[in-house]
């Protein structure tokens, strides 16, 4: 589904955690982090473990060049990702937070 078809679901008041997520996901897909930001905002909002949701804000985050607000997100992430049992999720942000920390570093 695309941007536009998504964005009509939500604007006749179908919000809730999925459509957020492809909403996001779609808008980061097309490099446009600043609004797919808000929008995992809102789906985490619907579904604190929703650990995919975390992961892609984190992402987005990252491109907007948030980086401490990129690290709370994967913190989130694996947090809800521990609590889900989600060991996919949480191997992929491990990996995250750690080159984020090795580029600060430098």
């Amino acid at each position: 589904m695309n941007i536009e078809a998504l964005r009509k679901l939500l604007a006749k008041g179908q919000d809730n955690a999925m459509l957020r997520f492809g909403l996001g996901k779609a808008l980061l897909d097309s490099d446009e982090a600043v609004e797919a930001s808000e929008h995992l905002r809102a789906c985490v909002g619907h579904d604190p473990d929703y650990s995919a949701a975390w992961k892609l804000l984190g992402k987005a985050e990252q491109q907007r060049g948030n980086t401490d607000a990129a690290r709370d997100a994967w913190r989130a992430a694996l947090d809800a990702a521990a609590r889900k049992g989600d060991k996919q999720t949480e191997r992929e942000v491990q990996v995250f937070l750690k080159k984020l920390d090795k580029a600060n570093t430098h």
